[in-house]
């Protein structure tokens, strides 16, 4: 059964289900949503996922709901500004020290990622009929 929230996808994978596979499984329960009210997409994120203690993975949750949240026009969920949410270090999601490939990851990077110190390609969260979610390295 897919998570049925974001706050369950972290719980998964901090049970020790991948990355991968519990936001991939998230994004579609998130997206098969689309139909639903406002109110229905919101309640998907709106809840805290616990501080796994794994900084990269607390602050993409959080880049994640804001991401999501603005996407589709929703109220971005408080918990998201928590500071503890923001990386102290870049996170560049490749596995290339190329200072080009940074430097585009940089230009190209949503500022909803941004704002968690989070690099990554232009459309991170993409599924089916437009590619599909890998978690960074």
């Amino acid at each position: 059964m897919r998570p049925s929230t974001l706050s369950e996808a972290v719980d998964r994978v901090v049970a020790g289900e991948p990355l991968e596979k519990a936001f991939s499984e998230f994004l579609d329960t998130f997206y098969a949503s689309a139909a639903d009210t406002p109110e229905a997409r919101f309640a998907i994120l709106k809840d805290e996922p616990v501080m796994s203690g794994d900084a990269k993975l607390d602050a993409l949750a959080a880049a994640v709901a804001e991401y999501l949240a603005k996407q589709n026009f929703l109220r971005v969920p408080a918990w998201i500004a928590d500071q503890r949410r923001v990386l102290k270090e870049p996170w560049f999601t490749t596995p290339s020290d190329d200072p080009g490939m940074r430097e585009w990851l940089v230009f190209s990077s949503p500022a909803e990622f941004r704002n968690h110190n989070i690099f990554t390609e232009d459309r991170p969260l993409r599924r089916k009929g437009g590619g599909s979610y890998r978690p960074p390295p």
